[in-house]
């Protein structure tokens, strides 16, 4: 699993904002903590209006839009759950029950997400990037892979395969011996039924079948696993996070359509993962500054990335 890991690192100089090891100072990781809760409330309101437009455009534009509208739906799961993934860290709201309340059902039940869940093995995620407990290692392990294994793992989300058999496991939950899953699981399909009612009482009942679990089986699966393995594709355990996590150039389409809400900048994400999204830009900016992250091994766009995922002798 070590085939991407370079193995000489650039040293970190400590200064006023970060220490030798990269942590931040504790003045600034105080000042990067503040979750700016208005500002997140407006993400979210405006993540509601951009899904309302697009589905509008859906049936005001049909059948012409429709490609692209299914696009642009597998990318707003992208961003629920993007949003989603700050409500688990309990970065999203101050109010931890706001913060709960959001994250579960404004963002994660309309995402087929349960978020406790979730935030349980993410939080094994990031006890040990590698580890034993390690939740999404199916997602990146053995990388470098062939160009032709690369295809077929895409061509398999593309076509829902990989969606539909994580749908099969998600609706066994329903039977889980676990009574807070089985909870949860009803409570999402409480939100998932509203939304297909709000589709038929809108007179299109096709909405939700062909464009909001459609693209989740299909595009969403696409857009997941291609940002999954440019964070640790090809990595391996170590307590240097630049050895578990990648770095890569931030790009205006990738931030668009792959990592919305600043969910690239993963090795500052991993550095410390009480930063909210909004202030990761001025971690990325200070761990530059004290030579922690540089050019040498961060790649400099997503497609540079998924190239060298898919050459073996990377």
């Amino acid at each position: 699993m070590s085939g991407m890991v370079i193995t000489t690192l650039p040293a970190c100089r400590e200064t006023a904002l970060i220490r030798p090891d990269g942590r931040p100072q504790p003045a600034f990781r105080e000042q990067l903590r503040r979750i700016p809760s208005w500002r997140n409330a407006w993400s979210v309101l405006f993540l509601y209006v951009q899904t309302g437009l697009v589905l509008w455009a859906t049936v005001a534009l049909a059948p012409w839009v429709w490609p692209i509208t299914f696009v642009l739906l597998g990318r707003t799961f992208a961003q629920y759950l993007s949003l989603m993934h700050d409500a688990a860290h309990r970065l999203l709201f101050r109010n931890k029950r706001v913060n709960d309340f959001v994250g579960r059902w404004l963002l994660g039940y309309p995402s087929l997400t349960n978020v406790d869940g979730y935030r349980r093995v993410h939080a094994a995620h990031h006890r040990e990037e590698f580890g034993p407990d390690e939740p999404d290692l199916a997602l990146y392990v053995g990388y470098p892979i062939t160009p032709a294994s690369f295809r077929r793992k895409l061509w398999r989300d593309a076509t829902g395969r990989t969606g539909s058999k994580l749908m099969l496991q998600f609706l066994s939950s329903a039977r889980s011996p676990d009574q807070r899953s089985r909870h949860t699981f009803w409570k999402i399909m409480l939100v998932q039924a509203v939304l297909l009612g709000a589709a038929i009482i809108s007179g299109h009942w096709w909405l939700y079948p062909f464009f909001w679990l459609g693209p989740y089986l299909t595009v969403w699966r696409v857009i997941n696993r291609l940002r999954s393995i440019a964070e640790h594709g090809g990595m391996h355990a170590s307590p240097d996070r630049r050895r578990t996590t990648h770095a890569v150039a931030q790009h205006p389409l990738a931030r668009f359509m792959v990592v919305p809400y600043r969910i690239g900048l993963h090795l500052p994400h991993h550095v410390d993962s009480g930063v909210p999204f909004r202030n990761l830009p001025q971690l990325d900016a200070a761990l530059r500054q004290a030579g922690y992250l540089d050019d040498s091994f961060e790649y400099p766009s997503y497609p540079a990335i998924w190239k060298a995922l898919r050459t073996p002798t990377a």
